[in-house]
């Protein structure tokens, strides 16, 4: 297999971005959600006004992962105020991490999750943290094989359905 590259996602790459979260989202949930709900997220969620916004916001990053030139999956991280829930300026939130399906298994996951976590020590943050689907069990022990903790959970609202996230950390220093 051809050397799986790290390369940091700009505005030109808005369409790109559009499509693989599109993507990967779908093959990851739409078995489990209504197609209603799906539908509504993937329109709302990956719209280009939203994608536009989080690429230009200071406080979140974009990485892309890819193989031969093609995009197979991406990160995004949040720190400052752009964080999900916490906003505590010495952590880091790791928002996404997807894969095409057909590079499940392939280490892609991992190499992007290390990509955070060399970013977060870059930084000299003191913390890493995610929120993780209940149900999404092999996401969840992937995050605890890494050596993250379950600390709280949250609602994520998937349409209208409210959706319990699990929410993790791995403490880095302090």
């Amino acid at each position: 297999m051809e050397e799986i590259t790290i390369r940091k996602a700009t505005l030109t790459d808005i369409e790109l971005l559009q499509k693989i979260g599109r993507q990967t989202f779908s093959e990851t949930f739409s078995v489990s959600n209504s197609e209603k709900n799906m539908k509504k997220y993937l329109e709302e969620g990956f719209s280009l006004e939203k994608l536009t916004t989080e690429l230009t916001d200071q406080n979140a990053e974009f990485y892309f992962a890819e193989l031969a030139g093609e995009v197979i999956g991406y990160l995004k991280l949040n720190s400052g105020q752009s964080q999900t829930e916490l906003q505590d300026d010495k952590a880091l939130e790791i928002e996404r991490i997807y894969v095409l399906k057909d590079f499940h298994g392939k280490k892609v996951g991992q190499i992007l999750y290390e990509k955070a976590i060399q970013i977060a020590r870059e930084r000299n943050d003191y913390f890493v943290w995610l929120g993780v689907w209940e149900e999404n069990q092999r996401a969840i022990n992937f995050y605890k094989k890494n050596g993250f903790i379950a600390f709280d959970k949250h609602i994520f609202k998937l349409g209208d359905d409210e959706q319990t996230d699990i929410m993790m950390k791995l403490q880095l220093q302090g």
